[in-house]
């Protein structure tokens, strides 16, 4: 399986630009109150995007010996995709006013972005550990 690992890895980046893209796209949708944010077509695409993407995780976890839970960068991405995922039934599903679907929507957005800073910079500070490592002083 080693010898499959860019392509894999390829799948998951770009498995995650569309996870990311529909979410964007559908909490948007559910702000602006289309009720066809969560129609089952789009549902169901979202699941099987997500399913891929899981699956993509596992086989890179598997070829590159790199577990979550003794990988601290690891370990912070699996902890802010469970917040993610809240956030995300709330801007999409569970939020009963606009605020707080809104609220929930950008946050879900923000956590998004930190996971993927994390994974771009192998490090659970993620953006942030650039930003302290170039502050001066």
């Amino acid at each position: 399986m080693v010898e499959y690992y860019l392509q894999i890895r390829f799948a998951h980046v770009l498995l995650v630009c569309c996870s990311g893209a529909l979410f964007a796209t559908r909490g948007l949708l559910a702000i602006a109150g289309i009720s066809w944010a969560n129609m089952s077509a789009l549902r169901w695409l979202s699941y099987t995007i997500d399913t891929c993407l899981l699956t993509a995780a596992l086989m890179l976890v598997t070829i590159l010996h790199q577990y979550p839970f003794v990988q601290p960068w690891l370990t912070t991405k699996v902890l802010l995709l469970a917040v993610y995922i809240v956030l995300g039934a709330y801007a999409l599903r569970r939020a009963r006013t606009r605020p707080a679907r809104i609220a929930a929507y950008v946050a879900a957005l923000l956590v998004f972005l930190f996971i993927a800073s994390v994974a771009w910079q192998h490090d659970s500070r993620g953006i942030l550990a650039l930003l302290v490592t170039s502050a001066p002083g």
